[in-house]
């Protein structure tokens, strides 16, 4: 069974406590896939105070992180604030003993205080960016990123990026169907690449994109495998192209392009692993012009090419 622990201290905002204990604390079973083993770990057991005027009750140390194969830091109180050397040293034991550790939001901070990003790349809030590069120059900062994932350390943006990347945990632990079963139940989008732009802090106008335009993204979705292109959806839509590309992009923030690439390989991530068809075939199903577009494109997204991911998820998932 995959333990996974969350770290709660005092001050820790529920919101970033929550998101991890949603995503991996999830009844799987319904879905036909065991459970993972969840604890909520702390300095000291007993009460912790929330930065949001409400006490939570943590069950379990420090000690709870020697047994975890993956640990979630979520979030911290400041950045200019040094975690406790107690924690610092606890993932220092557990990276070293193999777990997988994860850095939510302001968390990257911790994991870097810990020196366990050293020669890595990160992501953390955008608004945090200046003060994590000055303090930690030996780290290469992808300001842009929601979240980056290194394998066996792996930090995120702020807020929604949080969830975006233990869904990712969850694709990568169990596979693309079960992470979009339980993204679906959360009422969140089932994927989003780490390497999405964050959102950072510009004027938003209240848009409520026509009713066409998400007819036409959802028969965009749907017919993935005939050539498309943003003329082709903005007649679909009955709008020029300069109209659905400035709906489109505050819709999705993103362009046409990219957008059809991410559900492209979405929809070739759940034929790898749940079908038998060739990757010939899938490549053709999904609308890439070529096989060897797909594997570049593929290989280029997930760091793995479309066989090895096939192979790797044909084989007995994650133990929980």
């Amino acid at each position: 069974m995959h333990t996974v622990a969350v770290v709660a201290f005092d001050g820790i905002s529920p919101f970033h406590l929550s998101v991890p204990c949603i995503v991996f604390g999830d009844d799987l079973l319904k879905l036909g896939t065991p459970r993972y083993r969840l604890f909520v770990c702390g300095e000291r057991r007993g009460r912790v105070a929330t930065m949001s005027g409400f006490d939570i009750e943590v069950k379990h140390g420090l000690a709870t992180l020697r047994k975890a194969d993956t640990i979630i830091v979520p979030a911290w109180r400041t950045p200019g604030e040094r975690p406790p050397e107690a924690l610092l040293r606890a993932l220092r034991q557990a990276h070293a003993r193999g777990s997988r550790i994860v850095g939510l939001c302001l968390g990257t901070f911790v994991l870097a205080e810990a020196g366990l990003l050293e020669g890595r790349t990160a992501s953390t809030h955008w608004a945090w960016a200046e003060e994590f590069e000055r303090a930690y120059p030996g780290v290469t900062l992808d300001r842009h990123a929601i979240y980056v994932d290194e394998g066996d350390l792996l930090t995120s943006a702020g807020t929604a990026a949080a969830l975006d990347c233990c869904l990712h945990l969850l694709r990568k632990d169990l596979g693309a169907d079960i992470a979009n079963r339980v993204a679906r139940r959360l009422v969140v989008a089932p994927q989003r690449h780490g390497d999405q732009a964050q959102y950072i802090e510009n004027p938003v106008h209240e848009d409520h994109a026509p009713d066409a335009l998400s007819k036409t993204l959802d028969w965009a979705i749907a017919h993935l495998k005939q050539p498309l292109c943003v003329e082709k959806l903005a007649a679909h839509a009955g709008m020029s192209v300069r109209t659905f590309s400035r709906h489109f992009r505050k819709k999705t923030g993103s362009t046409v392009i990219p957008w059809l690439l991410h559900h492209r390989l979405a929809a070739a991530q759940r034929l790898l692993e749940t079908s038998r068809r060739s990757i010939d075939q899938i490549a053709e199903s999904v609308g890439f012009g070529s096989t060897v577009s797909f594997r570049q494109h593929f290989t280029r997204a997930f760091s793995i090419s479309p066989a090895s991911y096939r192979r790797q998820f044909r084989a007995q998932p994650v133990s929980c």
